[in-house]
């Protein structure tokens, strides 16, 4: 499919229509929308995006990396409307359907047995942070020790439980009265020389054993796609090892190829013992997986007929039937040969751009950043420049000067040069004169 004309007319007049009636009647911190921005989604497929105003654009993010199998994957769409006609909603820890055990299943079958180190066990649930939630208490019942150690640049959602792990302080510092501050935060190392730093700061905070649990991201996602030494991981195990802490990592950016590896701890051999999973594991339904070494998740006690965690939605049927379909291609090794291949290309692409705005393009698969030398307003700017030219980007960073690039697997060469030849004509000027 060619790409996107430049489009005149963005937001069109349905999308604002839409925006305005959103500004009237949703809480005013959620989605931005000014005279620009946003434009409303109509369908999509693949790689491309329509609004409600017929306009397509080239969705460079996934979604929030949720469709890397692409937007409205055929199979996953044929289990959602053959599980639709059977059972829309079931009693997860009460009454739930086969498809949650083939799920858990699945994904022990995916982590921890496939990682010979035996079977895992699951904590289903419906966003990533509860995830990050169930590890969470799920290494604090192992060791019975309640500090945790996280990353200064780490995203882990913003429930309760995951604010206080969270290393932006932007989404924590509003809420921080309500808080316990049980985190000690350390620097996300991306050289030889910060890592030899964190590990002095690892060690000295794990030897006062406090420390129930590292957690941590392979690579940053939202803290501006930001990649450590191939050392970091297993210095994180084998400190956890040492002191006795458990080691959870936040794979639900990171898991499912994202990286060209089914999972990004593959590329170092380092074995966790918790791992959280979300956006890519339905490739559009809200489920997210906490999985674990068996030893540490039979820290829970066997229910006695009252969870101590769960919810209404968990395991809903078709929310497993969509991940079950997604799974089964993940599983494909060709799937991650291409996301490596797509990955290199755009990076190559990207490394051709010649401006002085560019500080650094870094990446792994199709988990790329462009760092930029402009502030957060020039980039928001840019951002906006490209939607105009059917152009789907997000900035990230704490300081939003990073462009994210986390398209489907399916990005085209196409669709790639089209994207370097935006950003080398808007990145060649002045940034005042980005838009």
């Amino acid at each position: 499919m060619s790409l996107p004309e430049i489009l005149s007319s963005v937001p069109g007049p349905r999308s604002r229509e839409a925006a305005a009636r959103l500004r009237r009647y949703e809480s005013p911190n959620v989605t931005y929308i000014d005279a620009e921005y946003p434009v409303f989604w109509d369908r999509a497929e693949g790689f491309n995006v329509w609004d409600v105003d017929g306009n397509r654009f080239v969705d460079w993010t996934s979604a929030f990396g949720v469709c890397g199998l692409g937007h409205t994957n055929p199979a996953v769409r044929g289990a959602l409307t053959a599980q639709a006609g059977r059972l829309f909603h079931a009693m997860g820890d009460v009454h739930p359907t086969p498809l949650k055990a083939d799920l858990c299943a699945r994904l022990s079958a995916l982590t921890f047995e496939r990682w010979g180190a035996g079977e895992g066990r699951v904590i289903l649930g419906n966003s990533g942070f509860e995830a990050v939630e169930a590890a969470l208490k799920s290494a604090f019942l192992a060791t019975g020790r309640r500090r945790v150690i996280a990353f200064e640049g780490g995203y882990h959602g913003l429930g309760y439980g995951a604010l206080e792990v969270i290393g932006l302080p932007y989404f924590r510092d509003p809420f921080r009265p309500q808080l316990a501050e049980w985190t000690t935060w350390v620097p996300f190392p991306t050289d030889a020389g910060a890592l030899a730093q964190t590990e002095e700061t690892l060690r000295s905070v794990l030897a006062r054993g406090e420390t129930g649990a590292v957690l941590v991201e392979p690579v940053q996602g939202r803290g501006g796609e930001r990649i450590p030494p191939p050392e970091f991981l297993p210095m994180l195990r084998r400190l956890c090892d040492e002191a006795g802490a458990r080691l959870i990592l936040d794979e639900i950016y990171t898991g499912l190829n994202r990286t060209g590896r089914l999972f990004a701890t593959e590329a170092s051999g380092v074995v966790p013992d918790l791992i959280c999973l979300g956006k890519g594991l339905t490739s559009g339904f809200p489920l997210s997986a906490c999985v674990g070494r068996a030893e540490c998740m039979e820290a829970w006690p066997l229910s006695s007929g009252e969870a101590l965690h769960t919810s209404t939605f968990l395991g809903n049927p078709l929310g497993c039937a969509m991940a079950l379909a997604s799974l089964a291609q993940h599983e494909a090794p060709e799937v991650a040969e291409g996301v490596r291949e797509r990955g290199e290309r755009l990076m190559a692409v990207l490394r051709g751009i010649r401006s002085p705005w560019v500080r650094e393009i870094r990446g792994v698969g199709l988990l790329v950043g462009m760092e930029l030398r402009l502030d957060g307003g020039q980039v928001n700017d840019l951002v906006k420049a490209g939607l105009r030219e059917g152009l789907i980007l997000l900035q990230s960073g704490p300081r939003g000067d990073t462009l994210a690039f986390t398209p489907p697997f399916s990005i085209s060469d196409e669709a790639m040069d089209h994207l370097a030849a935006f950003l080398q004509e808007r990145l060649a000027s002045r940034p005042g004169s980005i838009s």
